[in-house]
This record gives C-alpha cells, sequence and structure tokens, in this order.
C-alpha cells in the first residue's frame, strides 16, 4: 500500500486502511510539528499551492507543514495578481506550477476544479477544498482530532450541525465516517440540509443517518458535535442569510446536558455559531483541531512525496 506520487481529489480515493496509515504518520510528526524535534525528511522538495478562494488555516498549515519537513514553498494566494486576472485559464495555471513544483495543492469556488487541475497536472494534485463538493485533507485531519480524543473511529455518534447543503467539510467527513461504523445525526436549517445524493450514498453503504430538527435531543448520547457556519458566500440572498445564520447558534448551556468525553468540533472559521464563552470548556476541541492539520498534512506530504528515510530505516525525522 503506497500513497507515493497520488492525487487526493475526494476523501473516496482513500480507503480505510490508507485512512489509517496517514493518522498513524501524523501522529509521530507531532514532535516536529511543535517545533521540538527538526526534520529534512523533504529537503530540497518544492510545494505548489494555488488558492482562489480565501484561506487562512489550510493555506498556512500546508506551508507550515512542508517548511516543517524541510522543503520549500511557491503560493499563488491573490490570483487577482496572477495572470488568472489577464484570462489565463485554469488548465494553463496547472500546467505552469505543476513544471515548477514536486506537487501541486489548489483550493477553487468550483466544483470539480482539482479533478480538472489531476488531469493536466503530471505532478500529484492535493484538493484542498473546490465550491461545494469535498475537502478531503480537511476531513483527515477531523478523523485525526476525533481518533485522538476518544482513541477509536469506530462505534460514534455523531451530530453534523449547520450548512449541509453546501459545506464541503461534512460532505467529505460524512463518508469517511461511513468506513468505520458512526452513527450522523444531521441538524440544519431545512434549505440547508444533506444532499439528498449524499444522504442515499450513506444509507447504501449501511450508516444509521437519521435527520433531527431538536438539538437537545440530537446531543442525547451524542460524542461528537461537529458545526459548520453558515455561508455567507453561498448566499445570493443576504436577507435569506441573516434569517438562518442567526438561528444556528450554540447554546453554552447544553454542555451540562452532555457526556463528559462529548467534543466540539468546528473547521473554522467561526462567526457566531458558537460564542467565545465554550472556548474554555475542556469540551472544546476546535483549536486543537486546528493545530493537527499540520502535522496531518506533514503526514500526507511525506507519504505522497516520498520522504527521505533516515539511516535507522524510519523515515527521517
Amino acid at each position: 500500500m503506497s500513497l507515493r506520487g497520488r492525487d487526493l481529489i475526494s476523501i473516496r480515493d482513500l480507503s480505510r486502511e490508507e485512512i489509517l496509515e496517514i493518522l498513524i504518520a501524523a501522529r509521530r510528526w507531532i514532535p516536529v510539528a511543535e517545533g521540538r524535534r527538526a526534520s529534512e525528511a523533504l529537503q530540497g522538495r518544492l510545494l505548489a499551492l494555488a488558492f482562489f478562494e480565501p484561506s487562512t488555516r489550510t493555506r498556512l498549515s500546508f506551508e507550515t507543514a512542508m517548511q516543517r519537513l524541510g522543503g520549500r514553498v511557491i503560493t499563488i494566494a491573490d490570483p487577482t495578481s496572477s495572470s488568472v486576472a489577464k484570462g489565463e485559464s485554469l488548465a494553463d495555471t496547472v500546467r505552469m506550477l505543476s513544471s515548477y513544483g514536486d506537487a501541486l495543492v489548489i483550493r477553487h469556488p468550483n466544483e470539480g476544479a482539482s479533478r480538472l487541475a489531476a488531469r493536466v497536472s503530471d505532478k500529484p494534485v492535493i484538493n484542498a477544498g473546490d465550491g461545494a463538493g469535498q475537502h478531503p485533507t480537511q476531513t483527515l485531519l477531523d478523523l485525526a482530532t476525533i481518533d485522538e480524543h476518544f482513541g477509536t473511529l469506530s462505534g460514534l455518534r455523531v451530530i453534523l450541525m449547520g450548512d449541509l447543503r453546501y459545506g464541503r467539510t461534512v460532505h467529505s467527513l460524512a463518508r469517511a465516517l461511513c468506513l468505520f461504523g458512526s452513527e450522523l445525526v444531521l441538524h440544519s436549517p431545512p434549505s440547508l440540509r444533506m444532499p439528498d445524493e449524499v444522504v442515499r450514498e450513506l444509507g447504501e453503504a449501511g450508516v444509521r443517518v437519521r435527520e433531527e430538527p431538536d438539538l437537545r435531543r440530537a446531543l442525547k448520547d451524542a460524542d461528537v458535535l461537529y458545526v459548520t457556519r453558515i455561508q455567507k458566500e453561498r448566499f445570493g440572498d443576504l436577507a435569506e442569510y441573516a434569517r438562518i445564520s442567526g438561528s444556528y447558534r450554540f447554546d453554552p448551556a447544553l454542555l451540562s446536558e452532555v457526556k463528559e468525553r462529548f467534543i466540539v468540533m468546528h473547521p473554522l472559521p467561526r462567526v457566531a455559531e458558537i460564542p467565545p464563552e465554550v472556548d474554555s470548556s475542556p469540551h472544546a476541541a476546535y483549536f486543537r483541531q486546528a493545530f493537527l492539520a499540520v502535522p496531518v498534512r506533514m503526514a500526507l506530504l511525506s507519504l505522497i512525496l516520498g520522504g527521505r528515510l533516515s539511516k535507522k530505516g524510519g523515515r527521517s525525522l
């Protein structure tokens, strides 16, 4: 089983065993991600980033991961300052970046853009989010967060709350949890329900899925609450956005009714859906979740690019 040289466009590109391999590798990279140890595993390698949508955590964690591994990064962070603003096609931009780097990470507002990039690139392509489609590396760090806390990914009850229609993070996470026998509880505004095709796919995979409009009831016996923001950029009607976003907030008082080991997760950025009062709770896992982006993406990059081996036979740490 090898990930070397492979694209990662959808979480479905990975088997259950490959996901676990990445999570095991990520745990080994935590001391390097924290700066307590150094690595030259990807010294001499160059990662190209093409971000056509705003990003903080995803872009910076990929840059941090590559640099912690001893590699270097080139970045398009503002498409208006690149030849895209002159009308250059996505395919041509991808071909150019692929000729400069050893792998390409791409984020784009159009669903399917990363798959197009993979078709024209002769280097591995990693999808860092494509419209309302997929965000597989976010899913990997979400799974790492759950696994670190519970010591397992199997048999958990996970609530997905917020924008389930356009939220690419929940689309990817739901599909991944299929592989581990989790039960999914969906809590969203009616206009932002999980797409029927995703629900159907989950059901065909044998996953227990139910919608629950009452969050208090949903929290009963839940292990994880995964909150997503209502995405303003996906709305044509801002009045409708304001109405919906104002109605979906997590009440900190509900934490008094949850399991001792219960955690609240969020892919960030948050707006007002989780109030700051939750931050100091032992149930708040979203900042740890954000940190784990670095070792998880270190693991993924080292496996895809083939991290240099140490004299002792393990990957160079």
